[in-house]
């Protein structure tokens, strides 16, 4: 069989949509090609951002096989694995540690597939190549973040060197509840009794829920949207990393991919969320309110979703990173892991051993978290 060519470095601009998008799993929108081009055509991710699209892909007889989503870094904004004391340590000793490269989906941790590959495609064949490629290159180290679980193993197999250092987040999964109310048949009398009140005091407040999808969402839905993810952003004193042209070209190009869950006050809208959705997943990504209400960011971004699921058939609903107030609401810890290879022995020993540490108590705190869920002990 013909042997993989790893071509140069290239954005997403030069790579053909179709046959990118051939190899993306259905149910992971943020690996389309809409959705990564979309983040480099609006300057989000640009030299100027501290974003450089390196994109590394694998073709054979000139077909594109393999690819795997890759940049160069000149600081840890918008990656959500925090190594900035890493960072720190390293400069002050005399060390250089940006740029980095990283291999993510910008501003999304989301954990899921990173190397897309086409089925004849031997994998390890694959992994030994591209992380040569990143391993290889002339920076501090390559970081590998929100790896989907079943590829950890053999990336750490291809690069030895791959240090992982594990976290935790929340997702909820539908255990064949049928329904908004057969999922709450499944929680402590306690916990039922508690959702319930929160969504009842939606409605006392005067507030409706409405989901939107794709072609229902218009220009002035979108708009509104915008202004409340920026609010989200102004609150701490920041701007948002993604502007309204990015979210448009999601509209235009990507529309089945969207979700958008608005609330109303007297029939005008004064908070959203907006999702992304696969074929079997929801993802909550963003959100924000014009208005202090009792219980609405709970009822927006985490019940709509779950009965958005329940409704379409879909299994899991992942509703952003952080949060133990997800627990109480249905949503497990789950433990999701990212490698890291650290060009410098010094500075691989101390990360590798700062990993170990951190591991332990990540442990414990995903134990404790399991023995928090509200569901019945049978359910449990």
């Amino acid at each position: 069989m013909t042997r993989l060519h790893l071509a140069d470095p290239l954005a997403m601009a030069a790579i053909p949509a179709a046959a990118w998008n051939a190899l993306v799993d259905d149910d992971y929108p943020f690996l389309r090609h809409e959705f990564l081009s979309a983040l480099e055509s609006t300057g989000a991710v640009t030299r100027e951002t501290g974003w450089v699209a390196r994109h590394l892909t694998l073709w054979r007889d000139g077909e594109l096989v393999g690819a795997l989503p890759h940049y160069l870094k000149y600081h840890s904004f918008g990656e959500y694995v925090f190594d900035w004391a890493w960072a720190d340590a390293w400069e002050r000793a005399g060390g250089q540690y940006y740029p980095k490269s990283v291999s993510a989906v910008p501003f999304t941790p989301v954990p899921g597939p990173r190397l897309l590959l086409a089925e004849d495609v031997d994998p390890c064949e694959a992994m030994q190549r591209l992380s040569e490629a990143c391993c290889g290159e002339d920076t501090s180290g390559w970081h590998l973040l929100f790896a989907e679980q079943r590829e950890v193993a053999a990336w750490q197999q291809a690069c030895p060197d791959l240090i992982a250092r594990d976290g935790v987040q929340f997702q909820w999964r539908d255990r064949g509840f049928g329904d908004f109310d057969g999922f709450l048949a499944s929680l402590t009398s306690k916990r039922r009794k508690a959702i319930r009140r929160e969504r009842r005091r939606i409605a006392e407040q005067g507030l409706t829920l409405h989901r939107l999808e794709g072609a229902d969402i218009g220009e002035a839905d979108l708009a509104h949207f915008y202004r409340c993810y920026q609010m989200t952003y102004l609150e701490r004193g920041q701007r948002g990393y993604l502007s309204h042209d990015f979210f448009a070209q999601l509209l235009q190009r990507l529309p089945e991919a969207l979700l958008l869950i608005q609330a109303r006050l007297h029939d005008r809208p004064v908070a959203a969320a907006l999702c992304l959705q696969g074929g079997n997943s929801l993802y909550g990504r963003y959100w924000g309110s014009e208005v202090m209400a009792d219980g609405l960011h709970f009822e927006a971004c985490y019940y709509q979703g779950i009965e958005h699921c329940l409704a379409r058939g879909l299994d899991l609903f992942d509703p952003g990173t952080q949060g133990e107030h997800k627990l109480a609401r249905g949503f497990a810890p789950l433990r999701l892991t990212s490698l890291h290879h650290i060009a410098d022995p010094r500075l691989r020993s101390a990360v590798a051993r700062f990993c170990r540490e951190e591991g332990a108590h990540v442990s414990s705190y995903h134990e404790a978290a399991t023995q928090g869920l509200p569901f019945k002990s049978e359910e449990r």
